[in-house]
């Protein structure tokens, strides 16, 4: 809030804001004036840059100043003044403008973090520019809220969603997405949440794991999106967590329960139930879930389904990067000729079934078409093609079972495709694409990639990056009544 002092209002406006005005006018008018039809001998005159560094003097210099403002800190005992210009500030701000509107010396109060910022967010409004770095973000989306400058706002929040892979000490995405959280902005929200979903492997191991609050780690522990190499490294990660946090017995058991512990191996899961302290503390809470898990991986997955509900996500696989999940494949030149792989999976979590594999076949291909631009003849000229351009296609990919067994019985497979991209020097997930249970092939996959282009954010070093993960599910067997 802003304490005002006791000073008269402004009946006139000093000669820097008229100068600023009429500046800005005649910018606008120019600009309006370059268009003149079409006309061949019309020309653009732009002495913006010009314009900006007047202002940027207006404001460094305190030229004309018409009001003032003192910007007041915890961290400091002597006030930031800055001189400013009244109309400038209005109208980017429509708090300042209402600040201003009777006095011409206002003392605001800002923390530390917002305050020292202040200098480059007042520049912002005399400029229409700025610079941040990572750990600025916050405090400048603070400052523009506060002053409703709606375009600041909106230039820091895109900033944020672009910037999720930029490498920090710290880590920023969390807090990030705490923030989005606080501030009820949805949008970065779901981009702080899909980026951590897709990269947490990553997250895990860094000094930003430390942070997660509860409600964002239990909305992660609910999504079967997450990528990570297995169960086992989420569950270490989590028993992490607990020990440092130390939450309350309710919330501990609640993270503790979200574990898909069926997608752990027997042997694991014993060696957890004899080493992790934190599943011996709450093992009362968890134990019908252990039990469950070692009938899952003790019996056939058919005769296990006649008796428990395996159609619910504690039977359901995350996308695991281990090998017995998938593969990775690297497609050098993905703009020219059709490629072909195959790979091996195990046919399902269960131990029951961990001797046995599936062979998948897959075949990409960069320039499939629709049946819509399809080469078909001509009847006005015979035997004339109609020209179809290469751009037309868009890549495909198609993932197919190399075979059939008995043992497919009661089980379906889900794909993942997982696609690389470098960002700030890192290689990471930034787009996934999940294949129906009935299709081949996902309708979207690189529809809007340019493999043509080098430049392309789908591709690293000229090559395309992928993780195929098969995720094997189980059905309850459905008895028929008669």
């Amino acid at each position: 809030m802003a304490r005002l002092t006791g000073t008269r209002p402004v009946a006139t406006r000093r000669w820097g804001c008229a100068a600023a005005f009429l500046l800005l006018l005649f910018t606008v008018q120019a600009a309006q004036k370059a268009d003149f039809s079409g006309d061949s001998t019309a020309a653009t005159i732009n002495h913006s840059l010009t314009l900006l560094q007047r202002l940027q003097e207006l404001l460094q210099n305190g030229n004309g100043s018409d009001s003032v403002l003192r910007v007041r800190s915890a961290a400091s005992d002597e006030p930031k003044v800055f001189h400013t210009h009244q109309l400038l500030l209005s109208l980017q701000s429509e708090v300042f403008e209402s600040l201003l509107r009777n006095q011409s010396v206002v003392t605001l109060y800002e923390p530390p973090e917002t305050a020292a910022l202040f200098e480059k967010f007042i520049r912002y409004l005399y400029c229409g520019g700025v610079s941040i770095l990572l750990h600025q973000a916050i405090p400048m989306h603070q400052l523009a809220s506060k002053y409703r400058v709606w375009g600041l706002q909106r230039g820091v929040a895109e900033y944020m969603r672009t910037h999720l892979a930029s490498e920090s000490s710290q880590g920023h995405v969390v807090g990030w997405y705490h923030y989005a959280v606080r501030v009820g902005d949805a949008a970065l929200q779901e981009s702080c949440l899909q980026f951590l979903a897709w990269n947490l492997s990553a997250v895990l191991g860094s000094a930003e794991w430390g942070s997660v609050s509860v409600e964002l780690l239990l909305l992660l522990l609910e999504r079967s999106d997450l990528v990570l190499h297995s169960e086992l490294e989420l569950y270490t990660a989590v028993e992490g967590w607990l020990s440092r946090r130390q939450p309350e017995a309710p919330v501990a058991e609640r993270v503790l329960r979200a574990i898909r512990y069926p997608m752990i191996a027997p042997s694991q899961l014993f060696r957890l139930q004899a080493q992790s302290a934190v599943l011996a503390r709450h093992r009362a809470a968890v134990q019908d879930l252990l039990f469950q898990a070692f009938q899952f991986h003790a019996a056939s997955p058919l005769h296990f389904a006649k008796y428990f509900d395996v159609n619910c996500s504690m039977f359901l696989p995350r996308n695991y990067l281990a090998p017995s999940w998938g593969s990775q494949w690297v497609i050098t030149n993905p703009a020219r000729d059709d490629r072909s792989t195959s790979f091996q999976t195990q046919l399902g979590p269960s131990s029951h079934d961990a001797g046995k594999r599936v062979t998948w076949n897959v075949l990409f291909s960069p320039r499939w078409l629709p049946v819509s631009l399809r080469p078909v003849y001509s009847d006005s000229v015979a035997g004339a093609i109609q020209p179809v351009r290469i751009e037309d296609g868009r890549p495909r990919l198609v993932i197919t079972p190399a075979m059939s067994s008995p043992d497919f019985a009661g089980v379906t497979f889900q794909k993942t495709v997982l696609v690389g991209v470098r960002q700030q020097g890192r290689v990471l997930v930034k787009h996934a694409y999940s294949f129906h249970q009935s299709s081949d092939e996902a309708a979207d996959f690189l529809v809007h990639a340019d493999l043509q282009k080098r430049t392309s954010e789908y591709l690293i070093d000229n090559s395309l990056h992928l993780h195929i993960i098969i995720k094997p599910v189980y059905h309850s067997l459905i008895k028929v009544k008669k």
